[in-house]
């Protein structure tokens, strides 16, 4: 299974962001599926338990064929809203519980299967013959194509894989979070086939005004010219660099920034300018 180089995060499209009608991301679907993103991620609690389904009418008024789509949701998070009787937010990775999820999620989005399905979050409660029965009876079903993790660390996923495959596993990553480079996160994916994806690909570079932030600020205004593209692309170009293959999820909604991020892949950044913006990053040089 191939999923597109970058991949569309749908956490705001709903009530937890941008609250787009179903008509809206219909558009938003065609525009994405256009500049070459036909993967879509999402979470069955986005949305408070809402977006999955807004989302399955929006692909339907498409008219787009769902064997040209590769979409991936994850589960395990029980959270608090109007449609669960949860009085504190908590973790369920139980094979019925999993099961329960993927089905629930089936339904919402209108199709017969899931191309990835993903534990949101690892729980201190989690038993891998639970996980590893949930996925088998899920993909013998046929109600998913491959499995997998999200925000899980080696020792968790060496528990996971005592007992099943893991396709991917989907972590916080960019040029402010990248600690995942230096603690072997990422070398024990390569190791392990494992496919990184990366979630908040750009970071807090324009969300605070940090030293680290404005240091990565003089840095990419630089490189703009350079490259002759937007602050964007060349974060996202950063981590494409990386060997391990990192499928960037990006968050936003405008039309224009899906199109360059798009453009990014086929920005090819000298090893100087990527470790420049390392240490720019950092604020020290690397040792």
């Amino acid at each position: 299974m191939t999923f597109s180089k970058i991949i569309a995060g749908t956490m705001t499209w709903g009530s937890w962001g941008k609250n787009l009608s179903v008509s809206e991301m219909s558009r938003l679907i065609h525009h994405c599926f256009d500049n070459g993103i036909d993967s879509f991620d999402h979470a069955d609690i986005y949305g408070g338990y809402t977006t999955e389904q807004e989302f399955g009418k929006a692909f339907k008024a498409t008219g787009l064929s769902r064997d040209k789509m590769k979409w991936i949701t994850k589960c395990g998070i029980q959270y608090i809203a109007e449609s669960r009787n949860n009085h504190v937010k908590h973790y369920d990775l139980s094979k019925d519980y999993i099961i329960r999820s993927a089905e629930e999620s089936l339904k919402n989005l209108q199709t017969d299967h899931i191309d990835l399905f993903l534990l949101h979050r690892p729980s201190p409660l989690m038993h891998p013959d639970e996980i590893a029965a949930a996925a088998a009876h899920l993909k013998v079903s046929g109600k998913i194509r491959e499995f997998g993790l999200s925000n899980f660390s080696p020792s968790q996923s060496d528990l996971v894989m005592s007992k099943t495959t893991i396709y991917a596993n989907q972590i916080q990553f960019s040029l402010t979070h990248a600690e995942s480079m230096w603690n072997g996160d990422l070398d024990y994916m390569m190791l392990n086939n494992i496919v990184p994806m990366a979630w908040s690909p750009l970071g807090s570079v324009f969300k605070e005004n940090t030293p680290q932030s404005e240091r990565l600020k003089r840095s990419l205004f630089k490189f703009i010219e350079k490259y002759r593209g937007t602050a964007d692309q060349l974060l996202l170009a950063w981590i494409l660099k990386h060997p391990s293959g990192i499928l960037p999820v990006i968050g936003t909604t405008n039309p224009e920034r899906i199109s360059n991020s798009v453009k990014a892949i086929d920005m090819k950044l000298e090893t100087e300018d990527w470790f420049e913006m390392v240490q720019e990053s950092q604020g020290h040089r690397v040792p």
